[in-house]
């Protein structure tokens, strides 16, 4: 596609995931064509730098439709974190009648509600969770669980801090995330530590990142809905990030002894503006 000679944008960031976000709505960008640009934007040093690529377009039913993109051009069904910088972007630029809304993601639709920077979404409903089962790295085996919380993801739960501070992430999580068990789509890696009943402290290997990032939203749900179909939390549950921002999982507490019928997810964080400019096509045409 031929790349605009300039692009208005918004760069944003929740809980230190940070995206780049477009209003898309005249079609300035060809969504199904656009992932080189993606890449290109995304790259840090040499362009504008982000963990995700968000183009808000119009949609005739809800507020309207985004087009998520991973680092990598990859699209992605959901982000738990991009969601919430999507909404404030949204309610900011007028494109949503008030602070409440709804809008469409490959995952579902999507209800988000915006007080100044703390944005609360409601998730679409998790599924396919399954604990306890083992897998080898190397010589290393590992304990896990396994949940979608409109993306896939894999949940180590670690024993203690100082296993949580020496996981190897970038090596265990890439190894994780291609896993024959996991394709074709492959899976976010999450390694998890429970510090209570209602705090917990996690790292996230981000597929489509190909890197430890310093938050992920959908990861953050994963892992406390993981910890509390093992009884371990209730909700609400506080999750602190990498970046050193924390998230807030509210959900239905499941019943004892039950396989976690989780059926409404909310998400609570601040998504926070960095700056708005333009994107000048030079650094995209590589």
């Amino acid at each position: 596609m031929e790349i605009p000679h300039r692009i208005p944008f918004m760069k944003m960031t929740g809980s230190g995931n940070d995206f780049i976000l477009v209003d898309n709505r005249r079609g300035l960008l060809d969504a199904d064509s656009s992932r080189h640009i993606v890449r290109m934007a995304c790259r840090r040093k040499l362009s504008v730098g982000a963990d995700g690529f968000i183009l808000i377009e119009d949609d005739p039913e809800v507020d309207f439709l985004w087009r998520f993109f991973n680092a990598d051009g990859s699209e992605a069904e959901m982000c738990g974190n991009g969601s919430r910088c999507a909404a404030r972007f949204a309610h900011m630029k007028g494109i949503t009648s008030g602070p409440s809304m709804s809008f469409r993601t490959l995952a579902g639709i999507i209800q988000a509600d915006v007080r100044g920077e703390r944005v609360k979404v409601r998730m679409t409903s998790p599924h396919s969770l399954e604990t306890d089962f083992y897998l080898q790295i190397g010589d290393r085996p590992f304990c896990l669980h396994f949940i979608n919380t409109g993306v896939p993801h894999v949940v180590n739960l670690v024993e203690d801090a100082d296993a949580l501070e020496q996981a190897n992430v970038l090596e265990w999580g890439r190894a994780l995330r291609f896993h024959s068990r996991f394709q074709p789509e492959g899976s976010n890696v999450n390694f998890a530590l429970v510090r209570d009943s209602h705090h917990m402290v996690i790292r996230t290997y981000e597929r489509g990142v190909e890197d430890e990032t310093l938050a992920c939203g959908t990861g953050s749900i994963a892992s406390a809905l993981v910890a509390a179909a093992k009884q371990l939390v209730s909700a609400p549950v506080e999750v602190l990030t990498r970046g050193g921002e924390t998230l807030t999982i509210h959900f239905d507490n499941p019943p004892v002894g039950g396989k976690a019928p989780f059926n409404t997810v909310f998400l609570e964080g601040d998504a926070k503006v960095v700056y708005e400019a333009e994107l000048w096509s030079e650094t995209l045409e590589q």
